[in-house]
């Protein structure tokens, strides 16, 4: 006491600045449904415990893998000193093969620079960047998510104060597309609402319109004139090609959008913790190029400056470089393929077992996530009695399914179905 006194500062005040009074009103924040799934399956001691939370791609041994693509990249990269005078230059090529990824690789929209583009962190990243575009120049619109979709989406656009929507898009009794209640909700919205669209291998629920219906989508958009926002996560995985997983995007494209697109290599490349992503927006000139991409630069500086360099060198350096570009290539086939292989396996276990259910929408859908249609009781029955981890939703990241542990990954579907349709009939029964 003595020594606040000595500087003049009494105890009733030294108590009202007591540093712990500042934070007690904060509470814990809601848990990401994935990563509260990724806790549970890290606190899980279980040497045979399965995560199926995470969408990203798993070796046999249910480990990441670094794909050989990136090893070359790595290889030509390494001698090079990122200083701030090759930033700028590294950056503007990986904006622009990333652009060329999406759009084609001679589409007249690259060609002619009408475009405004910029490096993001990763797909999150991008897509904030636009959330926080659209407030700032679209101050009165919603944003109008597919329901369901990946559950960050609604956290994006909430956090940048604009107001959100959904649409219908999942049909629980077909498991697949719900397209006329899609199409309905689409002319009903009002003219010139922004829409956010998966272009392939949808979040989550592995359901992608056919191309007549992404025609009719299309179609309706340029009647309504909506903006298109497309979040591209999972390029190549959804037909393991990825000119034909980017054939949406070009069918708006050749319908005369102006679209936007968030891009992330974190799956298709394997590049999780580099955070590499890019935002697109399509302009009608140059000039318009020019002034968006000055904004999109103006928000991300104020938060983040500008993002690492050496994720978006290896990106670039795989999209120009004409044979590693070839070996990525044949490495997103393989991956995508593998994941089509384990769809069938775990739907031919599941009805050599028996399984009066039906099954088939496991090979109907494609891309990383399969939309299981298990309850949440069911999901609460694999982890406490088989130690298989997923979102409360039902969803499987097939990354996560391997040759080793598939059979039993079917089997404990089928005893925690089993056992819920038993538990159905007898209340049925008592009722």
């Amino acid at each position: 006491m003595w020594r606040y006194l000595r500087r003049g500062i009494s105890t009733s005040t030294r108590a009202r600045a007591s540093p712990c009074s500042w934070w007690d009103h904060v509470t814990p924040a809601p848990k990401d449904p994935v990563n509260a799934v990724t806790e549970a399956f890290l606190a899980d001691p279980c040497p045979y415990k399965i995560n199926l939370g995470v969408g990203a791609y798993r070796d046999d041994e249910g480990k990441p893998i670094v794909l050989q693509c990136v090893r070359e990249a790595e290889g030509k990269i390494a001698a090079t000193n990122f200083l701030e005078s090759t930033s700028t230059a590294v950056s503007s090529k990986f904006v622009e093969e990333s652009a060329k990824l999406v759009y084609g690789e001679d589409s007249d929209v690259v060609k002619e620079g009408r475009f405004a583009g910029i490096q993001a962190l990763s797909g999150t990243g991008a897509c904030r960047l636009f959330a926080e575009f659209q407030k700032r120049f679209f101050p009165d619109s919603r944003i109008y998510l597919p329901d369901p979709t990946w559950s960050n989406h609604h956290n994006i656009w909430r956090d940048a104060h604009v107001p959100e929507r959904t649409f219908h898009y999942y049909h629980p009794d077909s498991k697949g597309l719900n397209f006329v209640a899609l199409m309905d909700d689409v002319k009903n919205a009002p003219d010139g609402s922004f829409f956010l669209l998966h272009p392939c291998a949808h979040n989550p629920t592995g359901v992608d319109p056919s191309d007549e219906q992404w025609q009719q989508i299309s179609s309706l958009f340029k009647v309504k004139n909506h903006f298109p926002f497309f979040d591209v996560a999972y390029q190549g995985f959804a037909s393991g090609d990825l000119e034909r997983d980017a054939r949406a995007i070009r069918i708006f494209l050749e319908d005369g959008h102006l679209i936007g697109c968030a891009q992330s290599f974190a799956k298709n490349m394997g590049l999780y913790g580099h955070r590499v992503g890019c935002l697109s927006v399509l302009c009608n000139n140059k000039i318009q190029a020019v002034a968006i991409k000055s904004q999109l630069q103006q928000i991300a500086s104020t938060m983040y400056g500008s993002p690492p360099i050496h994720g978006i060198a290896l990106v670039s350096k795989i999209l120009s470089h004409p044979d590693i570009r070839a070996i990525w290539h044949k490495e997103v086939k393989f991956m995508a393929t593998h994941v089509q292989r384990m769809r069938a396996t775990v739907r031919e276990a599941l009805e050599k077992l028996g399984s009066p259910l039906n099954w088939q929408h496991i090979t109907n859908q494609v891309g990383m996530f399969c939309f299981s249609g298990l309850t949440p009781n069911e999901v609460d029955l694999l982890a406490k009695e088989f130690h298989i981890y997923m979102t409360k939703d039902g969803r499987i990241s097939m990354g996560g399914v391997t040759a080793k542990n598939v059979d039993y990954l079917a089997n404990a579907i089928h005893e925690v179905t089993a056992f819920d349709q038993d538990a159905k009939i007898l209340h049925n029964f008592s009722a």
